[in-house]
């Protein structure tokens, strides 16, 4: 199996990059082409920092031209983020009179086939259960169009978006989805999930701690007079996580998988992976078949520094859901830490084909992590002459230099 033949790849002795949550990673400054990628995304997008030892900086030139690399990404994704949706085409349909300041901070694509699609939704979420992200997502766009009030829509494709790692706009989809629809669980465990991957853990932890309190089974727990602490983020973090294990002890004849995925959230942020490890395993006995508890069992055992075991649960995940992209994201850096480069340059390409295959996006508009993630893996490959059409975004032209087929 795939599985197994990385497994089989030399490994060496430092780990260079570390997974991000993305278990559906944080971005870094700008040395963090190479030292930020380190976000596996476990959905959960922690980027975490990367590691990269002497034997992997080939010379100053190669750090020099990725960091600019990452600057001119990183710009690119501002700009983008700045942009008004409600302003981008002259055939927009009239501003509505109350608009919700994360409506408006959502960049909705000008050019979707589906904006007057009759049953959107309902063909949105086939589309997300089959792993078409990008046809889900202008589906899903196109109902909220019809339909600005449908908070299940806007969970939906914050949910989508996360896995088409597109982490700023599933935060906003999601929290659009609240304002609807406070009480949404759901919708809560995965912003949660989206903040750790954005490195925002004290608002991680206020929506976990919302999880709990709008929990019919535990929100008695928080109503009893408990009193959050309030100081800095390490003691909101400690404070979380001792109320969901003080709800675990409430389960002690049964395992509650969300609560065990909050549990394998907050441990992450803890760094203690070998507890988070526990709290998705615990979870998956529940839900073998859930691609989204694999990808962020992957993405904490690479970050626990456990890269071949990470390779197994991100395969399995990809079994499961073919078209998860963030997990094959998340299998590209545990290749690169595995010393496996045209692994996962190849993983990273095929994340990246996926994302435009539906529809011809732009440069832009696929992942600027995943683009500089592709940067690092031909970095270290040695591969200079390929610099320009990762800059320019020429993913056929990557694609033919690495005889890959356009599926």
């Amino acid at each position: 199996s795939v599985a197994q033949q990385l497994i089989m790849c030399r490994s060496g002795s430092d780990e260079v990059i570390r997974s991000s949550f993305s278990w559906s990673g944080c971005r870094t400054s700008p040395q963090a082409d190479i030292q930020s990628v380190g976000v596996a995304c476990l959905e959960f997008q922690l980027y975490f920092p990367l590691k990269i030892t002497s034997s992997h900086m080939k010379s100053p030139v190669v750090l020099q031209s990725d960091t600019e690399f990452w600057d001119k990404m990183q710009a690119e994704w501002e700009e983008l983020a700045r942009r008004n949706w409600l302003e981008d085409s002259e055939d927009q349909r009239p501003i509505p009179p109350t608009v919700s300041p994360a409506e408006k901070g959502y960049y909705f694509n000008t050019n979707n086939p589906y904006r007057d699609w009759p049953n959107a939704f309902t063909e949105g979420q086939d589309k997300a259960r089959e792993g078409d992200l990008n046809a889900a997502v202008l589906l899903l766009e196109a109902a909220i169009l019809q339909d600005p009030q449908d908070s299940e829509a806007w969970q939906i494709l914050g949910m989508t978006q996360a896995e088409n790692e597109n982490e700023q706009a599933a935060i906003v989809s999601l929290q659009r989805c609240l304002e609807l629809r406070p009480n949404n669980l759901p919708a809560l465990m995965a912003l949660a999930v989206s903040f750790t991957n954005s490195g925002m853990q004290r608002e991680a932890c206020d929506a976990l701690r919302r999880w709990i309190s709008h929990n019919p089974r535990y929100r008695h727990l928080v109503q009893e007079g408990r009193s959050p602490l309030r100081g800095s983020p390490l003691c909101e973090l400690q404070d979380v996580l001792l109320l969901f294990q003080e709800v675990a002890l409430l389960n002690l004849d049964c395992v509650d998988p969300d609560l065990q995925t909050g549990l394998g959230v907050l441990f992450n942020l803890s760094s203690d992976f070998n507890k988070a490890v526990e709290a998705f395993s615990a979870a998956l006995s529940v839900r073998p078949q859930d691609y989204l508890l694999w990808n962020r069992l992957g993405a904490t055992l690479a970050n626990g520094n456990r890269s071949k075991e990470a390779v197994e649960a991100y395969t399995r995940a990809l079994e499961l859901q073919p078209g998860f992209i963030r997990s094959r994201y998340n299998l590209g850096i545990s290749c690169i830490n595995m010393g496996a480069h045209r692994e996962a340059v190849s993983n990273f390409l095929t994340a990246l084909n996926q994302q435009r295959r539906t529809q011809r996006c732009s440069h832009q508009q696929m992942s600027a992590n995943i683009w500089s993630a592709l940067r690092i893996a031909i970095s270290l490959m040695d591969r200079p002459e390929l610099f320009q059409a990762v800059n320019i975004g020429d993913l056929d032209l990557l694609m033919r230099a690495f005889d890959m087929a356009d599926v």
